[in-house]
């Protein structure tokens, strides 16, 4: 009877750590992809706040690129604004993919954000995008300094939340 228990014992603890260990395998596997993205990265340094800008333009194409060698993926966009076609840069593709970004070709914009030259071309690193007549579509970036949303806290993300 007692070497029954104890096989019983032995095969439930061995289950238990068996998940255990695959739960927290899991998680790291969902951890976002960092490189590059963060707060003290050169990318994040091109976000110059005083070089803030207001576009209005129409949308091309929703992709995904690599900002700068090394870097993991981003969500970015392809716009016109009159005869100028550019790349707007919006934020890690973990943070937001291409699919979740509700705009559609030739959908009127507006951009805030700033102007960076990455690689000898001018990108246009967003803060917020609006869709005519201002429906906030995405927010990815504090207008005042430009704080990445990725690189906040979630009781940060709360707060900025709450002021919309």
């Amino acid at each position: 009877m007692q070497n029954r228990f104890q096989r019983f014992v032995s095969m439930t603890a061995l289950i238990l750590l068996s998940f255990a260990v695959g739960v927290s395998n899991a998680a790291a596997g969902e951890k976002p992809d960092m490189q590059g993205w963060g707060i003290d990265d050169p990318y994040n340094k091109l976000y110059d706040v005083r070089e803030y800008e207001k576009i209005r333009a129409s949308v091309i194409r929703v992709k995904e690129v690599v900002p700068m060698p090394g870097m993991s993926p981003a969500t970015a966009l392809d716009v016109r604004e009159g005869d100028d076609v550019f790349e707007v840069q919006l934020c890690p593709t973990w943070y937001r993919k291409p699919e979740e970004i509700r705009l559609k070709k030739n959908e009127r914009i507006k951009l805030k954000g700033v102007w960076a030259e990455i690689n000898g071309k001018d990108v246009f690193i967003a803060s917020k995008i609006k869709k005519d007549p201002d429906i906030d579509i995405i927010k990815v970036r504090l207008t005042k300094d430009g704080t990445p949303f990725w690189t906040m806290t979630s009781e940060q993300l709360a707060m900025e939340s709450e002021k919309d």
